[in-house]
């Protein structure tokens, strides 16, 4: 279940947005019927499963995100959907939408109280750049005994521009990077590194342990409009 979290912090965090077009979609595509796709890989590069995307449908500042996962093999294991809202300058990404999927179905019978803060991202990003950070909280009545796990998104910062090639195309980047801590009864702390890119959103993603070594990554495979 970590590794599944920590995967989708990386994958979860494209985002979308909306609002007056010309102003709220400077990174990240914002048209109904765009898909593109997202592959994990481990360490050793050895694909890890797939992440499919679509905005299904734009009203007003938000967009609606239907993702659907794939394991290594191909196999569909779940699908769902998120909300991506715009406000002014800045989108919003509603941290739940982290939240790998098949955990809502695995605990599905079972009270959860989620709070946090949304994942915020301007539109005008600078190198050298801090942004806000963010977390999460959820508590699971297990009956008589509760399950507490947190996130945490700290050291939110753009770091440099840079060009990036993956399977998808090359394309010129802004390179983020953030300190994240995960609690599930212990807490385990990591490294993301993030590259966006403008009307396509996160091109690749990399996570590394508190001692600096590569966990696993993650990279754009496919972009259609």
């Amino acid at each position: 279940m970590k590794t599944k979290i920590i995967i989708l912090i990386c994958v979860f965090f494209i985002s979308f947005t909306s609002v007056s077009q010309s102003a709220c979609k400077a990174y990240y595509p914002f048209e109904k019927g765009v898909t593109f796709e997202i592959t994990n890989y481990n360490k050793k590069g050895k694909k890890e499963g797939v992440v499919n995307y679509k905005v299904t449908n734009i009203d007003n500042n938000v967009a609606t995100i239907k993702t659907t996962i794939f394991d290594a093999k191909g196999k569909e294991i779940t699908t769902s959907d998120y909300k991506i809202t715009c406000e002014g300058n800045t989108i919003s990404i509603d941290f739940k939408s982290l939240i790998n999927p098949d955990m809502f179905q695995q605990y599905k019978d079972m009270d959860m109280d989620i709070t946090g803060t949304n994942v915020e991202l301007p539109n005008d990003l600078q190198v050298g750049q801090s942004l806000k950070d963010a977390y999460m909280n959820m508590a699971i009545n297990m009956g008589g005994m509760t399950m507490n796990m947190s996130i945490d998104m700290l050291n939110r910062k753009v770091d440099k521009k840079e060009s990036i090639t993956t399977p998808a195309g090359t394309f010129d980047c802004f390179a983020l990077s953030y300190d994240s801590e995960m609690k599930v009864g212990m807490k385990i702390s990591f490294k993301i590194k993030e590259w966006l890119s403008e009307g396509v959103g996160v091109v690749k993603s990399e996570s590394y342990n508190k001692n600096g070594k590569l966990m696993g990554y993650s990279e754009l495979t496919s972009f259609k409009k």
